[in-house]
């Protein structure tokens, strides 16, 4: 795949506008993983490095799309970011009509998703963002599957368009593992829906020899095979779907390994207390937010013994500690 690239753009005086995944936890107005945060930090400090002057736009959480909620601003990760970054990068809070940058200074946008029709990537939106810009650069790999206005719709209209550092990398790696891929292969495909990685587990599941799901997505495929999930995250209509996916692979002599024990709590709360149970001891009340040791040790060991290994998503509520220990063994 032919990209044109951030790194090899002319960026100097020029307003840059570029798509993160700044999509952090926060608790009580505080960062609580800053792992995507510092993800970005190189590609920043390279677009002011060449002398841009930097406008940042990230999405956070799921707030009524077109309303301001104080609980999904962007304000916790603009002064996080600007201790990383070693300089203040003030966080806008309207930004289409325009924002005043000093080359070699950055700025933060607030959420994108604040902006009416920003996840139907409405033109008119798009639109106002690409005159923003000079350059759009989009860096977002975690939301590349979306069409949504901060992510393709601008991308049209921008007057140049490039792949940042983060989004070049993971092309590169996922074509390389895509072209020839060693074998055994096992994908992991975590987070809360199925439904925004359909398209993904469809295509995977005809290439890969283990399909690993996990998160929400997983409490689906264990609604489709028949067992009692609790009150945990489940997406009652696509339940079908991934039957059919369960089925799909078996015909195809591969697999779609579900765990056999898990981690549950009472609430969706990073102060519920977690119990490991077996699958088969589920119970009304439970909710599913990690996958058990047992499961762990199984799937790290395909990990182990697998030639190529693709992973995106975690395998349960990995912001509560004691909900991330699935994540953290694999």
């Amino acid at each position: 795949m032919t990209l044109l690239k951030m790194l090899d753009c002319d960026l100097a005086g020029k307003r840059v506008l570029i798509r993160l995944d700044l999509n952090v936890p926060i608790t009580n107005g505080r960062v609580t993983s800053d792992a995507r945060i510092r993800a970005a930090l190189p590609t920043i400090k390279s677009a002011t490095a060449a002398g841009g002057r930097v406008m940042l736009m990230s999405h956070l959480g799921r707030p009524v799309e077109g309303q301001f909620e104080e609980q999904y601003s962007l304000a916790p990760v603009a002064v996080y970011l600007s201790n990383l970054f070693g300089a203040d990068v003030p966080l806008v809070r309207s930004w289409l009509d325009g924002v005043n940058i000093e080359p070699g200074n950055a700025c933060l946008c607030e959420n994108v998703r604040f902006n009416e029709g920003e996840k139907r990537n409405d033109e008119a939106l798009a639109r106002r963002m690409a005159v923003l810009c000079d350059v759009y650069v989009m860096d977002a790999f975690g939301t590349a599957h979306r069409a949504q206005a901060s992510t393709e719709g601008v991308a049209r209209f921008a007057p140049l368009a490039c792949a940042g550092p983060l989004l070049a990398a993971e092309l590169d790696a996922l074509g390389r593992a895509l072209d020839n891929p060693a074998r055994p292969m096992v994908a992991i495909v975590g987070g809360s829906k199925v439904s925004t990685k359909l398209t993904a587990l469809e295509s995977l599941g005809r290439i890969v020899d283990q399909l690993i799901p996990g998160g929400g997505i997983a409490n689906t495929f264990l609604a489709a095979a028949g067992h009692k999930v609790g009150g945990s995250l489940v997406e009652q209509d696509l339940i079908p779907e991934a039957r059919r996916l369960l089925e799909d692979a078996r015909d195809q002599g591969n697999s779609i390994p579900l765990p056999s024990d898990v981690v549950v709590g009472r609430e969706f709360s990073d102060s519920t207390e977690a119990t490991v149970k077996r699958i088969e001891e589920i119970d009304d009340t439970d909710m599913i937010l990690d996958i058990g040791p047992e499961s762990s040790a199984r799937f790290a060991q395909m990990m182990t013994e697998a030639g190529t290994c693709l992973w995106n998503g975690p395998m349960g509520v990995f912001e509560f500690d004691q909900f991330g220990e699935g994540t953290r063994a694999l």
